[in-house]
């Protein structure tokens, strides 16, 4: 039986400014959820956003609320041991609020999977692989400091695959700005790019028509979210890989995109598709349409993180990689053991659940009071 259901906001420092085309981190906050359960078991849960309300409909404080006010309210009580029934009550109920679901279900699949000691992997249909090639963001804004940093990162044997974060400045000056990069990392890495929805379709054929002729690989969510007739148009236009990202809610927008043959590659994010179990439902449409596969983050924690590495650790095929280094960006950890990153890849946690234990010394410091 599920006792009761607590939320905490955790305002962590990051390395260093993460700029995007909507703004301008430099506090991540995480959203931490803990279900303890009668029989003794407690699992965790993550529902951290980026930038808030500048990035989509939900922020920490609005999880927290809603948690708190309506969701916990009626779980407590349910059975513990029925994960896939308690959230098929909640998706009735409870409207929208896709953060705060999936923060609820990892929480009571990593409750079931330390009771049942495996890792959540298996709850999943099973892991295929033990350990993912992670992508590392460049959102200084800087050219010199941005090719510093990567050569830094290949340097370290940390990552060999560079995202830029662009949209903020003018298309020429980003197009010269990501070239810049990708002519001074030359053919040891993998240079892309995420606009942010930032261009309207007649900046994103220019730029990605300069962007594709330099040898960048990737380009992700060009246009608005609800522009998909002009994101189909794009990916139908150039050979480079065009990313669904903020366009992608869930299984249904997968399914619609795959009929409109929008994207050629989706940007699985288990917030953004409200729960673990419906991350799983959108790279299942994507492999019957043929789309690629990338493992996307919100810069999450430990909690966020490794639960992504446990879903894309069931995928079939991972053509496109992933770029789970949320907690890389982070001055702080509130794990006791931080997750294991070596020779370019994250290892997929093998303990019990998540794999990852909270220190709860380090999460009462850190909790916003």
């Amino acid at each position: 039986m599920i006792q009761y259901i607590e939320t905490f906001l955790l305002d962590v420092p990051t390395i260093r400014p993460h700029k995007l085309s909507v703004a301008t981190m430099n506090t991540q906050t995480l959203v931490l959820v803990r279900v303890r359960c009668a029989d003794g078991v407690t699992g965790w849960g993550e529902a951290t956003t980026i930038g808030g309300l500048n990035y989509g409909d939900e922020s920490p404080e609005s999880i927290k609320v809603n948690i708190d006010t309506h969701i916990a309210p009626l779980m407590i009580g349910m059975g513990a041991t029925q994960p896939a029934k308690a959230m098929a009550k909640i998706r009735k109920i409870i409207q929208g609020n896709r953060f705060a679901k999936c923060a609820i279900e990892t929480a009571l699949l990593d409750a079931q999977a330390r009771r049942l000691n495996i890792p959540l992997s298996e709850l999943l249909g099973g892991r295929v692989r033990d350990a993912l090639p992670v992508a590392w963001t460049l959102a200084s804004g800087d050219t010199a400091k941005d090719i510093a940093e990567a050569e830094q990162m290949l340097d370290l044997r940390r990552h060999r695959i560079f995202k830029l974060k662009i949209g903020l400045r003018g298309v020429d000056d980003d197009v010269a700005h990501v070239l810049a990069i990708k002519r001074a990392l030359g053919d040891r890495a993998s240079v892309r790019v995420d606009v942010n929805q930032a261009w309207n379709e007649a900046q994103a054929v220019r730029g990605i028509a300069a962007l594709e002729a330099g040898g960048i690989d990737l380009i992700e969510q060009p246009v608005k979210a609800r522009n998909t007739g002009a994101l189909g148009r794009l990916a139908q236009r150039f050979d480079v890989a065009i990313m669904a990202d903020e366009a992608l809610h869930g299984p249904d927008d997968a399914m619609a995109l795959a009929r409109s043959a929008a994207a050629d590659v989706y940007a699985v994010k288990i917030t953004q598709s409200g729960g673990l179990l419906p991350a799983l439902e959108v790279a299942t449409v994507a492999r019957l349409a043929g789309v690629g596969l990338y493992g996307g983050t919100m810069l999450e924690g430990g909690i966020g993180t490794a639960a992504t590495a446990h879903v894309c650790s069931t995928f079939p095929e991972l053509a496109w990689d992933t770029e789970l280094f949320g907690p890389l960006l982070l001055t702080q950890e509130v794990l006791r053991e931080p997750l294991v990153y070596q020779d370019f890849m994250l290892q997929v946690p093998t303990g019990p659940g998540l794999g990852v234990e909270i220190d709860n010394d380090k999460l009462r410091a850190m909790a916003r009071k």
